[in-house]
């Protein structure tokens, strides 16, 4: 009898905490249960965030916790349903990571794990169910056909680079050619262009080592990456200002070549994927997608390829390069 009056006082308290309670101004209180966030609770009564956290007085919308009480300012005293129509689903597929799924449906890897309530962005699994804020059903990119034309890898390609070189993106390129990781390509393999895309100019040609980049650069700041050499120069028209070894791309991720410009710059900033979840990345500057040259604290092996297709340098040589060039500084990368 005590064991049944035990487990009717649990199921009790269980149905009391998922129903939500109403406040006398109408406004709904709801209890934290496990596996929530501000996110998962804002789309099942159809505000946002930041109205939760106004409404509860909270600084940080990172920070709840099982059995708060929140006052959930809907105006209204019935709960939204708890999948928006504005919000879709992705199954995930082998070689896939947040960051790249978050590129296919334009949102951001932080939005994705908070509608999922993940923890460690960089552990998803195949056939794995997300949520994706944002999108819905319909939204996800369909299935690519062939225009005709291939396109034969040669050393140094990206996928990403070919891609930007045709006009189409990198996931039609792979799904197009049954690439499962769009990181692993190899020189010789022939890949069929997606319909819709023609090389808007030739690929950027890679330069000998130690050569300047285009006349057209010659008169500004610009930066020279050499991946035969692991060393990053920086220009003032055809005059070295400074020289640094540097860590890029493993051959599994490799730096793209050809040439880009900053268009982004932070002090610090968080990067994820396969296998790595790094904070407080310093001096930052972002030259094309996800890749950026930046400063590295946790290794010191520069003249060796370490990264996952970023520039790693030392922070000191990053920092004097942030300082010293401007978001639309020319990056040149060749081997």
């Amino acid at each position: 009898m005590r064991k049944i009056a035990i487990l009717g006082i649990t199921l009790i308290l269980a149905l009391v905490l998922a129903t939500p309670a109403f406040a006398q101004d109408g406004s709904v209180v709801h209890v934290v249960k496990p596996g929530e966030n501000l996110y998962r609770i804002s789309l099942r009564y159809g505000t946002t965030i930041q109205a939760i956290a106004a409404a509860n007085g909270l600084t940080n919308t990172s920070r709840i916790y099982v059995g708060q009480k929140l006052t959930i300012p809907t105006g209204s005293g019935s709960p939204a349903p708890s999948t928006t129509p504005s919000s879709g689903t992705h199954i995930v597929q082998r070689g896939e990571n947040l960051y790249r799924i978050s590129l296919r449906y334009g949102t951001t890897v932080q939005e994705i794990a908070a509608a999922n309530g993940l923890v460690n962005t960089s552990r998803i699994y195949v056939g794995q169910k997300l949520v994706i804020p944002g999108a819905s059903a319909s939204s996800a990119p369909s299935a690519p056909t062939s225009s005709g034309k291939t396109y034969t890898v040669k050393r140094g390609d990206t996928l990403s680079a070919i891609g930007l070189r045709y006009g189409v993106s990198t996931w039609s390129l792979a799904n197009l050619n049954s690439i499962p990781d769009p990181s692993l390509i190899f020189v010789g393999q022939v890949l069929r262009i997606p319909s819709g895309g023609s090389p808007s100019s030739p690929a950027p040609s890679s330069p000998s080592p130690g050569s300047p980049a285009p006349s057209a650069a010659t008169s500004g700041r610009w930066i020279d990456v050499d991946l035969s050499e692991q060393r990053l120069r920086a220009y003032e028209g055809n005059t070295v200002v400074r020289s640094t070894l540097v860590s890029t791309g493993l051959p599994g991720t490799p730096t793209p070549t050809g040439q880009y410009r900053v268009y982004v710059k932070y002090t610090s900033t968080t990067m994820s994927g396969p296998g790595y979840y790094l904070t407080n990345v310093p001096y930052t500057m972002y030259f094309y997608s996800g890749y950026g040259i930046h400063g590295t604290y946790w290794h010191s092996n520069f003249g060796h390829p370490m990264s996952h297709g970023c520039i790693n340098l030392p922070t000191p040589e990053a920092q004097w390069l942030f300082n010293w060039a401007s978001v639309g500084t020319l990056v040149n990368i060749h081997w």
